[in-house]
């Protein structure tokens, strides 16, 4: 059920996503084009790059392994080579009898003694690789040694506790071939051991030496070996990023490796148990963090082991670097191409572009709309025919057009005339009632307003700037604070970018006149008066506010009701649609549709703490009063 409802979600989301895209994409024949174009393209390159990829990573693999396969083929046959002469050398050869019998003597013969010494020496002459030589005499429990000291070759001897319980000594004893080998790469130097230097040592060859009657072991030849052959013979084996080198004994014993921890590791993960010459020297194998191409090469006489695991993201690096470098060219051709099939879509569709937006004017009443005719296809034949009907019906129209809008302002004109009188009205009663009762100079001040007053309700313009409305609406306070004192405050909160904001004139005195009537009028308590401007994302809000009573829900009504009425209609008035009441809002409404379109108009509300009366005008509309 979770995972239903996760697969809705996510379908959800992805419609939203998309949907908006596709829906601009499909508004324009050039996009349709374009896409197309661009998902033929992307299909091609990622195709053939996949393709490629995939034979580059084929090939990567069979070269790594060919190549590999046969240098450790020719470095595992030379390091053989090494150690069959590292045998031949711990062979006494033809001098067998004389080592053992100078073996058997040297503790009371002197001549034995030297020739003991001489032989080590020249064993330690004979390579350059030799760090030490040790002669364990079993039965004396002493060792000779040969060392070199201050560039002197030197034979000491030294007294040493048995060696039977040395694991070396004991696989010595346990081999067909009386010996064994020793490395310093993992294990430490026993207890009991010589006091060889695993610094400089990287491996112990000891052979035991058995008397030829008996068979019973006499002495054993142990010869340690500096890396510098090694690291000779291993330098032919191309090492790169990431890869490793190991050499193993036929025991699993390794002798030479790159990194100690990756071979701890990879021989605790069973790699070492894994390779046999049945699997044709290569393998694949994964660690916690890798991936891995394992070469090796098996010595077939004793089962010596030189394994290389080399990284498979490393093999395929030349494959990654060219379909990284393909992408790049796909997108490159992508770009060129898009950029290639926009020039020639939007010169194909250019002509129907403007043949649309031409349709589009005429049908929001641009008259004069004309499409621009190129050529003599079929796009050229269609604008041409669109021209003809846009003058036929132009001429058609033209004369109505003019007489509506010549009705609708001498509407305007009629409805501006039914707000005068009313107001003027009370504008000298309030003079009078002020003259009366004061007898001051005060009266000036109201006249000088009046004037200006009746001046800016007969001037000519029927749309002004919200700051001029507002100086008007501020000489109209004045008076009407003759008939009121105290009981009227006013408060104005008008965002300064609404102050050029292009208005009806007297629409803000029509809401004003309404909280006089409703609250001022009705009551004996004081009224606050609240005139503010504000933006909505789709409107120019104008609000005027009181805390009176309100209006009651059946007259609140009835007058929205008379809102409703078309503004043909309006010379059937009478009182039983809310007669002279509501006539103000009424030609205010009316006015707002005329000049901004349906969207404008006035909203009202109100309750028991008060009426509010926003005047609503579309924002980013044009003004449709001519």
């Amino acid at each position: 059920m979770q995972a239903e409802e996760a697969a809705i979600i996510i379908k959800t989301t992805l419609q939203k996503l998309f949907e908006p895209l596709m829906e601009r994409i499909s508004r324009r024949l050039a996009n349709k084009l374009i896409l197309l174009f661009s998902i033929i393209i992307i299909l091609v390159v990622t195709s053939l790059t996949f393709i490629s990829y995939g034979m580059l990573r084929k090939e990567s693999v069979n070269s790594s392994i060919a190549s590999t396969s046969n240098n450790l083929l020719l470095v595992g046959r030379n390091l053989e080579s090494y150690l069959d002469g590292i045998e031949q050398l711990s062979l006494p050869q033809i001098s067998y009898d004389e080592i053992t019998y100078a073996i058997l003597h040297e503790s009371e013969d002197y001549a034995s003694k030297m020739y003991v010494e001489n032989y080590l020496k020249n064993l330690y002459f004979s390579r350059g690789d030799l760090e030490a030589i040790y002669l364990y005499v079993i039965k004396e429990h002493k060792y000779y040694y040969v060392t070199k000291e201050n560039y002197n070759i030197t034979v000491r001897v030294a007294e040493h506790p048995p060696i039977e319980n040395l694991t070396w000594y004991k696989r010595a004893l346990k081999s067909p071939n009386n010996r064994s080998y020793q490395s310093f790469v993992t294990d430490s130097v026993e207890k009991g051991d010589y006091p060889v230097n695993t610094d400089t040592s990287f491996m112990g060859y000891h052979r035991l030496l058995r008397s030829i009657a008996s068979r019973e072991p006499q002495a054993v030849l142990s010869l340690y070996f500096n890396s510098s052959v090694t690291d000779e013979i291993m330098k032919d084996v191309p090492f790169a990023k990431g890869e490793h080198l190991m050499y193993v004994s036929p025991d699993d014993e390794p002798f030479v490796v790159d990194d100690e921890e990756f071979f701890v590791k990879s021989a605790a993960s069973g790699l070492l148990q894994q390779l046999s010459p049945a699997k044709g020297g290569q393998l694949t194998w994964s660690d916690e963090d890798e991936k891995y191409l394992v070469i090796y090469d098996i010595n077939k006489k004793e089962g010596w082991k030189l394994i290389k695991p080399i990284p498979y993201k490393e093999i395929y690096e030349a494959a990654t670097t060219t379909r990284k470098l393909s992408y790049s060219i796909g997108l490159l051709f992508l770009i060129a191409s898009v950029i290639l099939v926009s020039v020639i879509s939007n010169r194909i569709t250019s002509p129907l572009k403007n043949l649309s937006l031409q349709m589009k004017r005429f049908s929001t009443g641009s008259f004069d709309a004309e499409a621009r005719v190129e050529g003599n296809d079929e796009i050229a034949y269609l604008s041409r025919h669109f021209n003809k009907m846009v003058e036929k019906t132009n001429e058609l129209i033209n004369e109505r057009y003019k007489m509506k809008i010549v009705e609708k302002n001498a509407v305007l004109k009629a409805l501006e005339a039914e707000i005068n009188p009313h107001f003027l009205y009370n504008a000298l009663q309030a003079i009078s009632t002020k003259a009366l009762k004061n007898n001051n100079d005060d009266i000036v001040e109201m006249v000088d307003n009046l004037a200006l007053t009746l001046r800016y309700c007969i001037s000519g313009r029927d749309v002004v700037q919200a700051n001029e409305e507002l100086r008007h609406i501020e000489r109209y306070l004045a008076l009407q604070k003759a008939r009121f004192g105290t009981r009227m405050q006013v408060v104005v909160d008008w965002e300064e970018s609404l102050k050029e904001l292009r208005i009806p004139k007297l629409s803000i005195q029509t809401l004003v006149e309404n909280c006089i009537k409703h609250a001022l009028e009705k009551v004996s308590s004081t009224i606050t008066i609240r005139i503010e401007a504000h933006i909505t994302p789709a409107f120019s809000v104008i609000s005027v506010m009181d805390n009176g009573p309100g209006i009651s829900p059946e007259r609140l009504e009835q007058v929205l009701s008379s809102l409703q009425i078309q503004w043909e209609e309006l010379g059937g008035d009478s009182a039983e649609d809310g007669g002279h009441e509501s006539i103000g809002l009424k030609n205010l409404n009316t006015r707002l549709k005329l000049l901004y379109g349906e969207d404008a108009g006035l909203v009202i509300s109100s309750d028991g703490n008060g009426t509010t009366m926003d005047m609503r005008l579309p924002r980013g509309g044009h003004e449709q009063y001519v």
